[in-house]
């Protein structure tokens, strides 16, 4: 969901700002993710949320990092291709490793970080980075700034999740609705009052921003009930397998240059994986 998520907001970003581009994303994913929310009440009540300080900051400081983290990227999109792009901002794995060694009391054993490693040689391989012409300062400042974005986004959806202190799956969805909610009332906003040109242009877009907010709302379901159970580390190595599907919609869908398939850089994804799940 996520690899075709950044096909349809490549294609989008041909003709619509990267701010209208980012808001695609939560325009109209707030009611999917209510609806999964009602679902899960539905299938298993359980006590509503009692928010705290901490669980509003987690929210606050998860939405703006996706923001920008959504915009950087859409903003190498149109800079490189769409496999670099993919590629470089999905250092975030490595990135939320140290992070969360650093700050969060997150502690991987020797296969976990092993596997992040892997996957990042792998990622490296794959998104046609080691072919000189391949990137640019402003390339890999921007992939990096993005990948970071990212990973605070994950460390900080999982810390909110698990300040909720609700049962598995509720949690993450509160988690996800709320997100999703500011983002969209945040970007919105910012739009209304700065480019009110972008909302107009998103408007005349209908099916490729329902594609995009879809897309988007389903893989965030994946990845925000993933980081509730697990270190946000090794939800994010095994979900580099995005990497191939992106590789493959990029050759299929735009038509791309791309260098032959490096089975190395394939094997290495599938190890890391396997020592994802292994730790």
């Amino acid at each position: 969901m996520q690899a075709w998520r950044n096909a349809f907001q490549k294609q989008l970003s041909h003709d619509v700002a990267a701010s209208g581009v980012t808001l695609a994303r939560f325009l109209y994913a707030s009611p999917l993710a209510a609806l999964y929310l009602l679902g899960l009440y539905w299938w298993r009540p359980v006590a509503l949320p009692e928010p705290n300080v901490a669980f509003a900051w987690y929210i606050l400081g998860a939405a703006l990092m996706q923001i920008l983290a959504t915009a950087l990227m859409v903003r190498l999109f149109q800079l490189r291709n769409y496999a670099i792009g993919v590629g470089l901002a999905k250092s975030e794995a490595i990135l939320a490793a140290a992070l969360g060694v650093a700050f969060f009391a997150v502690s991987l054993d020797w296969l976990g970080w092993l596997g992040v490693l892997l996957g990042a040689l792998a990622v490296f391989l794959l998104s046609g980075l080691r072919a000189s012409q391949g990137w640019s300062w402003q390339t890999l400042g921007l992939g990096l700034g993005s990948g970071l974005a990212f990973a605070l986004t994950s460390l900080w959806v999982r810390e909110a999740s698990l300040a909720l202190g609700l049962p598995f799956p509720h949690g993450a969805a509160w988690v996800l609705l709320l997100v999703i909610l500011l983002q969209s009332v945040l970007m919105v906003g910012w739009l209304l009052v700065k480019d009110a040109a972008t909302l107009k242009a998103l408007w005349h877009r209908p099916r490729l921003t329902l594609l995009i907010s879809f897309c988007s709302c389903l893989g965030s379901i994946g990845w925000f009930t993933a980081m509730s159970l697990e270190s946000v580390a090794l939800v994010k190595t095994l979900g580099q397998v995005e990497v191939l599907f992106s590789l493959m919609i990029s050759a299929w869908l735009f038509r791309e240059k791309l260098a032959n398939a490096d089975k190395l850089g394939l094997l290495l994804i599938v190890v890391a994986a396997v020592c994802v799940v292994w730790s």
